[in-house]
């Protein structure tokens, strides 16, 4: 079969929507089907306002028109609203070409927390965005119900899953840090809450991986809390293997793939009870959820790590791409033969 996925996220951006994107793709193939991704390498782009690592397409339509037009996909997924995904909704509507999409990430949240925005507005225009798509997919059931209370329809579950052969507790490197060691790993930025991890009263040290546009400023604020930088494959394991704790404050993502791998490599998670840990962590086995953050910190402290390993173990890529697989071609015919024809 042929698949076509339609992102605007995607590399050199590391984020969880371009791992889940990446893994998705390799697996399809791995499956049989020919995948292409139209992804912002394709086009001109410019940076997004307050978020240069982000590369926007620039007037993609006409070059989008061709790609889509020339590959006669079986079934076409658009994964970001952004220009990329815009264009190709308009493409998929214009033609009455059938289409799925994917929510990833909790835009309004994000974006209020960076502008005056309401919410209200936000949520009217996702909606309107998804409205026509065959199903969207959402990574967690409360994520579902969560868009379902905003008047999304046609919302359907598309779990994740984590790389046990990368993200394993073999090998952990030896930092020389005071024990404990509590870690948070992602993009260094404004949603994803850190300073509610950084401000935290714990013993030992505390441990930042990753990079992003608020890294430099929060190095400077806090000066005690050891920031390493980016940290990729096996080697960023072999950090996570090192630590104790791995601390999530973010209340806005959707599902945080970066539970899952902290987990694989033997760390209890500690998290606040909101959207994506409540659907991932069992509490008091494999993390602990609280609205004191600090407190579910200390109890996490407590938890046996082998318990991490066997769970994150139980969601793999394979099950999640199968599951993508099915809900993409459920009802998802061939385009119809006047997409051939436009001018572009």
């Amino acid at each position: 079969m042929k698949i076509i996925i339609v992102t605007d996220a995607w590399e050199p951006q590391v984020n969880g929507v371009v791992r889940t994107l990446g893994k998705t793709r390799d697996y399809l193939k791995s499956f049989g089907h020919d995948v292409t991704m139209i992804t912002p390498q394709r086009f001109k782009t410019v940076p997004c306002p307050s978020y240069p690592s982000i590369r926007l397409a620039i007037l993609p339509y006409r070059k989008l028109a061709r790609i889509l037009r020339d590959k006669q996909a079986n079934a076409i997924h658009i994964a970001t609203e952004g220009p990329l995904g815009q264009a190709a909704r308009r493409w998929c509507l214009r033609h009455h070409v059938r289409f799925t999409t994917s929510y990833h990430t909790q835009f309004p949240e994000y974006l209020r927390l960076r502008a005056p925005i309401p919410l209200s507005w936000s949520y009217a225009f996702l909606r309107r965005f998804h409205q026509p798509a065959e199903r969207t997919l959402v990574p967690t059931k409360s994520q579902q119900t969560r868009l379902q209370s905003h008047g999304f329809d046609k919302v359907e579950v598309w779990g994740r899953g984590v790389d046990t052969q990368v993200f394993q507790p073999e090998n952990p490197v030896t930092l020389d840090l005071p024990k404990p060691i509590f870690v948070n790993m992602g993009r260094v930025a404004v949603e994803k809450n850190i300073e509610a991890f950084l401000d935290l009263d714990l013993p030992g040290s505390k441990l930042v991986i990753g990079d992003g546009p608020d890294k430099a400023q929060l190095e400077k604020r806090y000066p005690d809390v050891v920031f390493a930088g980016a940290k990729f494959g096996e080697e960023l394991a072999s950090w996570l293997a090192g630590c104790d704790v791995f601390v999530f404050p973010s209340k806005t993502d959707t599902f945080g793939l970066v539970i899952l791998e902290a987990m694989a490599c033997g760390l209890p998670v500690a998290a606040y009870p909101v959207t994506g840990p409540i659907d991932i962590i069992d509490q008091g086995s494999t993390g602990w959820m609280d609205d004191n953050l600090q407190l579910a910190a200390q109890q996490a402290l407590t938890l046996n790590k082998a318990d991490c390993i066997y769970f994150a173990g139980l969601n793999s890529w394979t099950a999640c791409s199968r599951e993508f697989e099915s809900k993409m071609f459920n009802n998802t015919p061939e385009p119809p033969a006047n997409a051939l024809t436009e001018v572009v």
